[in-house]
């Protein structure tokens, strides 16, 4: 009667212990990772660079003195503007308006001259055929004549230079523009060819802004099919205290070498001024519209990566929804997202958000995200 009761109690722990074993064995559910990506779409891409430089005078002159002498008179106001031939100083013109008198009085005395041998000459000429006087004679009178005449032509290039040398004494301005501080005061000597100018007259009415750019930059929007005709580029500036000039310039000319000490290429864009806002020599940002890009791929910070040396890399979810990692090229920063230059389609899928999760050659379930900026997870 013991033995029929327990068997039941043995039967059914067998079972259980069977059903134990099968579960143990039964293979754990495969979970496949998720990760958040944002379909790579065309978008049209303004590409601009930020430069620096400085403004300088589209045109300017120094004012110098042809002539030496004493400063008798300045004849203008520091900071006003003048007009080309406008009279700015005054030169002692004593000895030079002497030395015109003399060279004038020169040239009457050789113009006599030739009036008394030159009619010796024609009568000697006349006798010569009578037999009147000898060859000789008639000879020597026309050379003399042919000499007071080369006189003349001397005497009157002198008095030229004496005329051209007495006008210097008037100092003029040798353009229109704005005249800066003066360096000399009357009773001043100055020299002719001087090397400290006596002013200097800058138009401001336009103004140059030169600026740097790496010959890698240039480089880089060359290979864009970017700034190959620079000439007509837009370029908006910033001046010293953050605010942005109101009008607009155009990049007037690249230059054609690059600075061997810097390894820069200076560009000179240039803008009106009417107000005269701008003064040469001020330091200045600009933002220079090198082109338009119209299918270019901008990817959210958080897809790129980047290894010790800087070099940048995706996810990328293929057709079989694999991790694909691929090595990227990257440009500017635009709205907050790399410029894709190299490395990736339009249509595939980079992955943005649980990259860390996953490996190059997993499987993945991709879920379409909204695109950030975001670091990845």
């Amino acid at each position: 009667m013991k033995d029929f009761i327990l068997c039941p109690a043995l039967c059914l722990l067998a079972i259980l212990g069977l059903a134990s074993c099968d579960n143990s064995t039964k293979p754990a559910a495969v979970t496949i990772p998720e990760v958040g990506v944002v379909t790579l779409k065309a978008a049209q891409v303004m590409i601009t660079s930020n430069l620096t430089g400085r403004t300088t005078a589209t045109l300017y002159a120094d004012v110098r003195p042809q002539i030496s002498g004493i400063i008798q008179k300045r004849l203008f106001r520091e900071g006003d503007n003048v007009r080309t031939g406008q009279p700015l100083f005054k030169v002692d013109d004593s000895s030079y308006k002497a030395t015109y008198d003399q060279a004038s009085a020169s040239l009457e005395s050789a113009k006599a001259q030739v009036l008394t041998d030159c009619l010796k000459a024609r009568r000697y000429a006349g006798l010569v055929k009578l037999q009147g006087i000898s060859q000789q004679d008639a000879d020597d009178a026309r050379a003399a004549c042919a000499v007071d005449k080369a006189a003349v032509d001397e005497k009157a290039a002198a008095l030229e230079s004496a005329r051209v040398n007495l006008q210097w004494t008037t100092i003029t301005a040798p353009i229109s523009g704005r005249i800066g501080i003066s360096a000399v005061t009357p009773g001043a000597l100055v020299t002719a060819e001087q090397d400290t100018a006596l002013a200097t007259i800058r138009s401001l009415d336009e103004m140059y802004v030169d600026l740097t750019q790496s010959s890698k930059q240039l480089l880089a929007l060359r290979k864009q099919a970017l700034a190959v005709n620079r000439d007509s580029l837009n370029v908006t500036l910033t001046l010293e205290d953050g605010t942005v000039y109101p009008s607009k310039g155009r990049l007037e000319l690249t230059e054609v070498a690059v600075d061997e000490s810097t390894g820069s290429v200076t560009m000179r864009a240039v803008f009106p001024n009417p107000a005269h806002l701008l003064l040469p020599g001020m330091f200045v940002h600009a933002n220079v519209e090198n082109g338009t890009i119209a299918d270019g791929i901008l990817v959210p910070q958080a897809a790129i990566s980047r290894d010790v040396k800087g070099n940048a890399s995706a996810l990328v979810v293929s057709t079989d929804s694999k991790i694909e990692q691929r090595s990227v090229t990257t440009g500017d920063v635009i709205d907050n997202k790399w410029l894709i230059l190299a490395g990736m389609k339009l249509g595939e899928r980079v992955v943005v958000e649980g990259s860390g999760k996953v490996t190059a050659g997993e499987t993945v379930k991709a879920i379409e995200v909204q695109s950030t900026d975001g670091d990845a997870n």
